[in-house]
């Protein structure tokens, strides 16, 4: 997938979505609309780290990164994910909870309610513009949520969450029009903060694994096998470790038995033609390390 074209496309929206839903904030009163408004800023500057963390992860190795710095994108989006749900998700509670108890006025219902339809449909566009990509990249939702692409899965939950807060911000407003209880629009507030956090720590969850130094998944790993014990001179395969250093990289480290008889020449031609054959259909294993015995 082309991660730079999916994480621009979402800077450019929210920088506009901020500067509209601010606007219209300050000018009803609305905190549910406030909500949406730090969830804006808070998802651009979590853009911006994704798009840090992938310049970083595509420098070359060096000395002190021999196997290079994949798990960049993990760590940037780890901070992401923090910057954007969890500082975002504490703002909108706290804006929520002061609404809820002190209820201010709500007024231009109607632009807000405009404004709440404008982000709703650029999140949308920002789902489609993920979902090409996905297409493009010919692969399936269930794979993309199942992958190792936290950094880019992120971004499609904001933009789910950003729907389903926009829904809540749009029925409260419509509560607060009909009945005038302006603690209607704190508590969408409140109910959008709770949404924020719940999902940034799902997503925390998942890329500590992957920080740490996360194996393939075993379905992985038994197709590495299979590749491995297709060669004829393959007698045993003693051991199998693997690492995943980033979204698309991944260090496999093997140690094979080989059949007796074989000279040293012909067991550094099998472990060449083992690594070749694991590199072409396991694309993601860059750095091969095999161990041979005889």
């Amino acid at each position: 997938m082309r991660s730079q074209v999916v994480i621009v496309a979402t800077l450019i929206l929210n920088g506009a979505l901020f500067a509209l839903n601010l606007y219209v904030a300050l000018l009803s009163g609305s905190r549910a609309v406030l909500a949406q408004a730090i969830y804006s800023v808070t998802d651009l500057a979590g853009g911006v780290l994704l798009l840090w963390g992938l310049y970083a992860s595509q420098l070359p190795a060096d000395y002190r990164h021999p196997f290079g710095r994949g798990k960049e994108r993990f760590y940037w989006a780890l901070i992401s994910i923090v910057v954007t749900f969890t500082i975002a998700g504490l703002l909108a509670l706290s804006t929520g909870v002061d609404q809820w108890l002190s209820p201010a006025k709500v007024t231009h219902i109607g632009l807000a309610l405009i404004v709440i339809g404008a982000t709703l449909l650029v999140s949308a566009i920002s789902i489609a513009v993920t979902l090409r990509e996905i297409r493009r990249a010919q692969q399936t939702l269930q794979s993309f949520l199942e992958s190792r692409r936290i950094g880019l899965k992120s971004v499609f939950y904001q933009d789910v969450v950003s729907i389903v807060g926009c829904l809540v911000a749009f029925f409260a407003l419509i509560i607060v029009y009909r009945t005038g209880h302006d603690a209607v629009d704190g508590a969408a507030a409140f109910i959008e903060g709770v949404l924020l956090i719940i999902t940034g720590l799902v997503l925390t969850v998942e890329s500590h694994g992957l920080l740490i130094g996360q194996a393939l998944d075993p379905e992985e790993a038994r197709a590495i096998l299979g590749v491995v014990e297709r060669d004829s001179r393959v007698q045993k395969v003693r051991a199998l470790q693997s690492m995943v250093l980033g979204p698309d990289d991944a260090l496999l480290a093997i140690r094979i038995n080989f059949r007796d008889g074989l000279t040293t020449d012909q067991i550094e031609s099998a472990v060449d033609d083992v690594r070749l054959a694991l590199q072409q259909s396991h694309p993601v294993l860059r750095h091969v390390i095999i161990e041979p015995e005889s």
